[in-house]
């Protein structure tokens, strides 16, 4: 029988994971500042909403936090998309 003395090489905290996955993706920090600053937009609206309704103005700040969101998302994969494809090609073709 073998003993089960595994150690990790370094423990992962939960801002160290999320220091090297923006690391990896940048844009997903982007796209979470985006929308904690569009809910605290919302928030701070909120006493001046004038006549509408409470539901009304949850709703439109829903909506602008998820397109801040998935806007950044989109623009991070098609970027990732351009650096993985696009711009290998067009270096090969300028060593040439």
């Amino acid at each position: 029988m073998s003993s089960n003395d595994w150690t990790p090489g370094e423990e992962d905290t939960a801002s160290s994971k999320l220091i090297r996955k923006s690391k990896e993706s940048p844009f997903v920090p982007i796209g979470l500042a985006g929308f904690m600053a569009v809910v605290a937009y919302g928030i701070y609206r909120l006493r001046s909403r004038g006549d509408e309704k409470l539901s009304v103005h949850l709703i439109h700040m829903r909506v602008g936090a998820q397109g801040f969101v998935v806007g950044a998302l989109t623009f991070g994969v098609l970027y990732s998309m351009y650096k993985d494809y696009f711009k290998p090609q067009n270096n090969d073709t300028s060593d040439k």
